[in-house]
């Protein structure tokens, strides 16, 4: 009977402290240290290399990051990168109001907040070598200046950037907006590399860019380029840069970009009147019905052509306008003519902007 209660009293204490929340297995304290960052990207510009990353919102035991440290950044020679890897800069972990502030309301843990770095590429580390690389990682660290490991690797050519040509100017004209520059210096002759000129466009308050040609950089090939993909009446900016191609057998190109010439502004206002229209020829009609004059010219071209002015005089006075609206075809008849008159006829060309052309070269019809 005595062991019996004795059991009895056992069970009942043990469930009663279950029932309190007393813990169970304890577990051991987290290391605060932050997830690796998997999202590096590296752009190469000229002889700067564009770093940037999401900076990790959670630690490797899946809890939010509260003491976050530095983040260093690695660069080397060697794709085998490990935390050993000398830095080449250290950049400071956003404040604490920053990351504050970009915490989700439900969760209430860090948003994934950008981070960005440009290393400037010193020239020792340059090489006129097609398949050599730069490689970067990072190692983010937590308060106490312990990490959990390095990112993603990526890379970059190590070959040497070509600068950008010189005098780049812009001028519109009635073909369209004359690119011209003078040529780079003679690009040096590697094997699987290429180099060439890129031109850009962007529309006065955007931010996209406009790729409007290339051209390869050699002595033979002419440094200008005509743009005519553009809209009249706005102000635009071009900029230039040599591109460097490199192809390696069994693997897909790579290219990156020099640094760009100033940018040149340009409003393109349309002053420029379409072709004077030619081939212009008269016919009278009129047997049995009532006499009237055909004009027919060859058509204009233009893409923002609005349509034709047509003029008539007689042998003396001067020429009068016989249309109120732009004429759509190279087609005209003349329904006023009368009995024993010659008419003399010429033909402008307008366009959308109402830019007109000088007056075709005369012809002219006798009404019987």
């Amino acid at each position: 009977m005595r062991q019996f209660l004795l059991k009895v009293l056992l069970m009942s204490g043990t469930a009663a402290l279950v029932g309190c929340g007393v813990p169970g297995v304890p577990k051991p304290p987290s290391l605060d240290l932050p997830e690796p960052v998997t999202d590096l990207r590296a752009v190469r510009k000229g002889d700067s290399v564009f770093l940037d990353w999401t900076i990790p919102s959670e630690t490797t035991d899946h809890l939010p990051v509260r003491d976050l440290g530095p983040t260093l950044v690695c660069r080397s020679l060697d794709a085998a990168i490990t935390t050993s890897t000398n830095s080449v800069a250290k950049v400071p972990a956003p404040p604490p109001a920053a990351r504050n502030h970009r915490m989700t309301k439900s969760a209430k843990r860090s948003a994934n907040i950008p981070a960005s770095y440009v290393d400037n590429l010193p020239s020792t580390i340059l090489v006129k070598n097609p398949a050599a690389r730069i490689f970067y990682a990072l190692s983010v660290l937590n308060e106490n200046g312990r990490s959990s490991g390095i990112s993603n690797v990526v890379q970059v050519p190590a070959l040497p950037a070509l600068p950008p040509p010189s005098e780049f100017r812009a001028q519109v004209t009635a073909e369209g907006v004359v690119l011209t520059w003078t040529a780079t210096a003679q690009a040096p002759a590697i094997p699987g590399v290429e180099y060439l000129y890129r031109v850009y466009r962007r529309p006065d308050g955007g931010n996209v860019d406009t790729v409007v040609g290339e051209l390869p950089l050699l002595p033979s090939v002419a440094t200008q380029m005509l743009d005519r993909s553009f809209e009249w009446e706005k102000t635009y900016f071009y900029r230039a840069t040599v591109v460097t191609r490199i192809h390696e057998a069994g693997k897909a190109e790579s290219q990156f970009e020099g640094t760009d010439t100033p940018a040149e502004k340009v409003f393109t206002h349309d002053v420029f009147p379409p072709a004077v229209p030619s081939g212009l020829q008269a016919v009278f009609s009129g047997a049995g019905r009532e006499p009237f004059i055909d004009l027919i010219w060859g058509p204009n071209v233009e893409a923002d052509l609005a349509g034709y002015n047509i003029y008539r005089r007689e042998s003396t006075g001067e020429p009068v306008k016989l249309n109120s609206e732009p004429v759509k075809t190279p087609a005209f008849r003349d329904m006023k003519v009368n009995p024993g008159k010659t008419y003399f006829y010429s033909v402008s060309a307008v366009d959308v902007r109402g830019n007109e052309s000088a007056r075709s070269q005369e012809t002219s019809e006798a009404v019987p």
